[in-house]
């Protein structure tokens, strides 16, 4: 018998073997299924760790009744966030020409309204040649605000015998933010809660990261300028097509006001793939837009980004109501084109398209009234006229809209 139990015995022990490896598995398993749901919380937080954040909104006043406005800049930058030069072949791909062109004008500046009822979103274009009051420096085109802080900051800096070129950049930069938001925040009368900013390499990377962005175009264009080249028709975009695409004005009828119908029908495009690819289930996606946003986007501090990309999905399928501001008529000054705006009658549509929190004040118009060929002149009119606050074309391409 008991030679019989040592035989049973031996021959059970590979099976007890095989429960060790069983259960080495399930613990293993289990590790991974912990690990993946914490993978969400990880990525967030190398997300929001990788994510250059700013200081620039601290103290500001915010929204009520839960209302979210935030500032989307677009820089037309050829910098990186060093103030590094963009490699040569970068810059070849991007069709954007010399690092030393654009400077640090915010060439894209959208307001985005997201009511805290849940009800439609609205976004405001704010035309970039606007000739408005930039806090601390006069009347001038509004996206120079940022250019005009740096310089000045990194000048101050400077003179106070600082030498080191990233901390000059880094200082810079946070005062041109700052100028910026002001700006924009004293033009409209309403508070901005949250901005992201992006450069020109940004929206590359962006579409190349959600795998092309959908537009839609009502006639075929050819720009050798931007280097746009599109068929008519609804047409998904790769990060270099997309660039051209945003910066398209040379033949379009209304120049660079059609430039910001392009801007938010690329903000559209980019909102809809960000919904329809599985970004949130895919992990490799996640990682590219993760890796994309390290690269190119700087938010305020403490913005929960990762929540927000997520209620984007309420901002997709044509749930956003998009808006170019009015500009009254178009100008000079100093030998520079303008847009001759009336800030309270743009004050006055905000306030009724996004609630009474808009804090217009008694004042004049951002139309120059001096001497013609001085700083601060009343720019010459034009003959043209354009048109009134608008939005992209509703013809639909898919969900998104098409526009010229």
């Amino acid at each position: 018998m008991s030679a019989h139990r040592r035989k049973t015995t031996t021959r059970r022990r590979p099976p007890s073997r095989r429960r060790r490896l069983v259960r080495t598995l399930l613990v293993t398993t289990c590790a991974l299924a912990v690990m993946a749901g914490g993978g969400a919380w990880y990525l967030y937080r190398d997300l929001a760790a990788g994510i250059g954040s700013s200081r620039a909104l601290e103290g500001a006043e915010k929204s009520k009744f839960g209302d979210t406005n935030i500032l989307l800049i677009g820089l037309d930058s050829r910098r990186d966030q060093n103030g590094e030069k963009l490699p040569e072949e970068v810059l070849d791909q991007l069709h954007a020409g010399s690092s030393d062109i654009g400077g640090y004008n915010a060439n894209t500046l959208i307001l985005l309204h997201v009511p805290g009822d849940g009800s439609r979103a609205k976004a405001f274009s704010v035309p970039r040649d606007d000739f408005v009051d930039i806090p601390g420096h006069g009347k001038d085109k509004i996206k120079k605000a940022y250019g005009l802080a740096k310089a000045r900051k990194e000048g101050q800096l400077a003179a106070a015998g600082v030498k080191d070129s990233r901390q000059l950049e880094r200082e810079g930069r946070e005062a041109g933010r700052a100028a910026q938001i002001a700006t924009v925040r004293a033009f409209l009368g309403v508070p901005v809660d949250h901005f992201a900013e992006l450069n020109l390499a940004g929206f590359h990377h962006l579409a190349d990261a959600l795998g092309g962005v959908p537009v839609c175009l009502n006639k075929a264009v050819k720009d050798r300028y931007s280097g746009a080249d599109f068929p008519a028709g609804p047409q998904t975009l790769d990060g270099r097509q997309s660039l051209a695409f945003v910066r398209q004005r040379h033949g379009l009828d209304g120049g660079d006001l059609d430039r910001t119908k392009r801007q938010q029908a690329f903000l559209a495009g980019a909102t809809k793939k960000l919904n329809s690819a599985g970004t949130f289930t895919d992990p490799v996606k996640l990682v590219k837009l993760i890796d994309a946003a390290k690269q190119d986007v700087v938010t305020d501090r403490g913005w929960d980004l990762l929540a927000f990309v997520k209620q984007a999905k309420s901002l997709s399928g044509g749930r956003v109501q998009f808006t170019t501001l009015p500009v009254e008529r178009f100008g000079r000054n100093l030998g520079e084109d303008i847009n001759v705006v009336d800030d309270m009658k743009i004050k006055r549509l905000i306030a009724e398209q996004i609630g009474p929190k808009a804090s217009a004040s008694p004042g004049a118009s951002s139309a120059p009234a001096s001497e013609p060929g001085a700083p601060g002149s009343a720019p010459a009119a034009r003959e043209a006229s354009p048109p009134p606050a608008s939005s992209p074309s509703p013809k639909d391409g898919g969900g998104i809209p098409c526009v010229d």
